[in-house]
């Protein structure tokens, strides 16, 4: 039983061993173990007669520590920063059901079964978030406002009158303005609305 073991010892250290090749470099022996070629085969792109490889990466958003100029400044900012991330899911979410309902109602035959099911997602929608909503402040409103139409690509006026009616869309337009709202306002990304934009994308990256 003993040499059998050793036999088996001495065949298993046989088979792990893996020969390589040896260089000299700079009088030590170096072992050069040469690996298998790796091949990609890129796209490629023809300029002034030169056939160059061209991948395309993925885009990389960076955004530079912000400076402040005062106290005043940094607290306006880190309160944007909360009502953007109070409302932002509700926008998200606006815009999945806005696609699901959308589809929807494009596959009704008739526009009273149409209105029926407006219905039932007005009432769906008022059942599980109106209580929240009611909580909002006016300034996290008119974020809300922005947001539904960034993830809708459609104002608020818009998806009223689309799933509601035109007279429904008017009187809460008629209504919001009372409260200082106004449902056909358009998101901006490059301009007014760019720091909102700047906090949604650091918000999607998982940055803050």
């Amino acid at each position: 039983m003993f040499f059998v073991l050793c036999a088996f010892e001495s065949k298993a250290q046989e088979k792990n061993t893996v020969t390589t090749r040896a260089v000299v470099y700079h009088g030590d022996t170096i072992p050069f173990i040469e690996l298998p070629t790796f091949q990609y085969f890129a796209p490629r792109i023809f300029a002034n007669g030169d056939t160059i490889p061209f991948i395309e990466l993925p885009t990389f958003q960076y955004f530079a520590p912000r400076i402040f100029a005062n106290n005043r400044e940094q607290r306006r900012y880190n309160r944007l920063v909360q009502n953007v991330k109070r409302v932002y899911p509700y926008a998200r979410l606006a815009g999945i059901k806005f696609d699901e309902y959308s589809e929807m109602l494009m596959g009704l035959e008739t526009e009273a079964q149409r209105k029926r099911a407006a219905r039932n997602l007005e009432r769906e929608i008022r059942d599980e978030f109106e209580g929240e909503l009611r909580r909002l402040t006016i300034s996290q409103g008119h974020i809300l406002i922005k947001l539904i139409d960034r993830e809708t690509n459609h104002t608020s006026y818009d998806v009223l009158r689309d799933f509601r009616g035109a007279f429904t869309a008017v009187f809460w337009q008629s209504f919001g303005r009372l409260f200082g709202y106004d449902l056909k306002t358009e998101y901006d990304p490059h301009g007014e609305d760019r720091l909102i934009e700047e906090i949604v994308q650091l918000i999607e990256m998982g940055v803050i």
